[in-house]
């Protein structure tokens, strides 16, 4: 097909972002070319992504994709409105072999073809941040400025940092070498070689509820950039986002004389559950899984034939020793345990506290005084309604919020959740978080401490000393596992005694934030999402092994 866009136009468009991309990953400084503030882009920007979102309601979805067998969509925004958007239904038999039809074309194109048509898949992406945070804010009750943040730039930084980590690893290699081996008084022995990098097959990546582009882009981006199909298969609940993006997509790749079968969507109609239909299939070699334990566990026990790549849950643990900054640590936790209302997988749950208190810069605080405090410096975060709702967003399902009511009969609430009101959206479900007080004096086995309860629940769980803390989060790491891991202290052997509880059971660590960067948050290009070294993620997102077996490298010789 002929081809819009050229490599040399994208290279010379994109190659600089791509420079600037290799190099973020190697020195880990701060670095996006994606805004965060709405005003970036453009006056008209806010409105006409608004107008766009909402003419995509009520509409059918159509995306070309071979296979279509009829049409499946039941969103519900969880701040009450219906979307009523239809998306294509496709027949695997049909849609795969196509997807696979255009593969030799896209590995012959190279690895940085493939990281330009990438980078300009999320160019077109970003230039309508406003539309996809709209549609990201209606399918995860995200608050808009943080659908707008965590769904747009945020997600596309680490789009671009999976392809820059793609680029990396497949040019590590030379694409050609010529090998000369000398014999003595003989001829040289003379080889030519060549070396390509080879796509292991269809990717499927299943998107999740909460974070549809955040987590889906690393995978989709990942695979796409080292020569793999895409198909992608939202969350039933969180269609829209990646639905635009498949949208996005398959222009670019056509524009730029590919298939765009190489990214096609499946949706499913309710109660379907196609995605684990989908994952045992021959033709799936990858797979990318952002959701609960129980279907991660299943996937890697299952899917045998493909590389799983799993985000599942964890128990993520805050030490409080001592600190240097009390209100300082008192707002960073309120701030930490409220965002988005908990509903993140790096969100603080458990509160170690050792039940005799703390040392403070205003004075030995005890464990009830630390309780009480942290408890007021929340309830003041959230106490006007509309700062309450920007940051609160709403419960995503039903399952959330049965979670949340529970919660208050496992033990001494300290903190109360209440409702909050959203006169924008009426029908939203909005709570402030519960915090509940428990102990672990007791051995018990079924403790609520020693399992993810996702939402807006933290447990204050009482201890004997800090080192019975440690103890304790060694231990939930290495059951449960960990996404994040945060503490307060100011003594030196206690922060080496952290780190080297986390060093050995692979746990991100978070030490002593008391200003504005919080422990449920990540930076692309510097922090790592996750480590791959612990239950609650068999991957970390991004470093070089999230991406480079998703090719093989395959040399052929020739005699010179």
């Amino acid at each position: 097909m002929a081809a819009e866009l050229t490599v040399p136009q994208l290279s010379a468009k994109h190659r600089p972002t791509l420079d600037q991309a290799l190099s973020a990953i190697r020195s880990r400084a701060y670095w996006s070319p994606h805004p965060e503030h709405p005003k970036a882009y453009g006056e008209t920007a806010p409105a006409d992504g608004l107008a766009a979102f909402e003419a995509l309601r009520g509409t059918r979805f159509d995306l070309g994709q071979p296979g279509t067998d009829g049409w499946a969509g039941a969103e519900v925004s969880p701040y009450g409105p219906e979307l009523g958007v239809e998306y294509p239904h496709v027949d695997p038999d049909v849609l795969l072999p196509a997807m696979k039809a255009g593969m030799g074309a896209w590995r012959d194109a190279g690895p940085e073809a493939r990281a330009l048509v990438c980078i300009e898949i999320l160019a077109r992406i970003s230039a309508r941040t406003h539309e996809f945070a709209h549609a990201v804010m209606h399918t995860s009750g995200q608050a808009f400025m943080m659908a707008f943040q965590a769904g747009g730039p945020h997600a596309q930084d680490r789009g671009l940092e999976a392809v820059a980590y793609a680029y990396e690893e497949q040019t590590r290699v030379p694409g050609q070498a010529d090998w000369s081996k000398q014999q003595g008084k003989k001829d040289p022995l003379e080889l030519g070689k060549t070396f390509t990098a080879v796509p292991r097959g269809i990717s499927l990546m299943i998107g999740c509820n909460t974070f549809p582009t955040w987590n889906g882009y690393p995978g989709l981006f990942a695979s796409l950039a080292t020569g793999n199909p895409v198909l992608v298969k939202p969350h039933p609940r969180a269609v829209l986002p990646l639905a635009l993006t498949v949208r996005v997509a398959r222009e670019v790749l056509a524009e730029a004389g590919f298939d765009p079968n190489l990214v096609a969507l499946a949706v499913e109609r309710p109660g379907e559950g196609i995605a684990k239909d989908l994952a045992v299939r021959p033709e799936i070699k990858l797979i990318d899984y952002t959701g609960s334990t129980e279907f991660g566990d299943w996937l890697e026990a299952n899917a045998r034939q493909a590389q799983v790549y799993t985000e599942k849950a964890g128990v993520n643990t805050v030490v409080l020793d001592s600190t240097d900054n009390y209100k300082g640590m008192l707002a960073n936790l309120a701030f930490s345990l409220s965002l988005y209302s908990g509903q993140m997988c790096t969100t603080p749950q458990n509160l170690l506290i050792p039940r005799d208190g703390i040392a403070t810069d205003a004075g030995h605080k005890s464990y009830d005084e630390v309780v009480a405090d942290l408890a007021a410096s929340v309830g003041g975060l959230l106490g006007d309604d509309a700062r309450a709702n920007a940051l609160l967003g709403a419960l995503v399902n039903p399952d959330v919020r049965a979670r949340l009511e529970a919660a208050a009969g496992l033990g001494e609430v300290a903190l109360e959740s209440r409702e909050v009101a959203n006169p924008e959206f009426p029908d939203a479900v909005v709570r402030t978080p519960v915090m509940v007080k428990l102990d672990a004096a007791k051995p018990d086995p079924e403790a609520p401490y020693l399992s993810e309860c996702f939402g807006p629940v933290s447990f204050a769980v009482a201890v004997d000393s800090t080192q019975d803390a440690l103890d304790l989060l060694r231990r939930t790491v290495r059951e449960k596992g960990a996404m994040t891991v945060g503490a307060y202290t100011t003594s030196p052997d206690t922060e080496r005694a952290l780190e080297k509880v986390c060093l050995e059971e692979s746990a991100q660590l978070s030490l002593n934030l008391t200003g504005g960067v919080y422990v449920n948050q990540t930076a692309a290009f510097s922090d790592f999402h996750g480590s791959g070294g612990n239950p609650a993620a068999n991957a970390a997102l991004c470093d070089g092994a999230f991406v480079s077996n998703r090719f093989r490298v395959v040399e052929v010789r020739r005699q010179a």
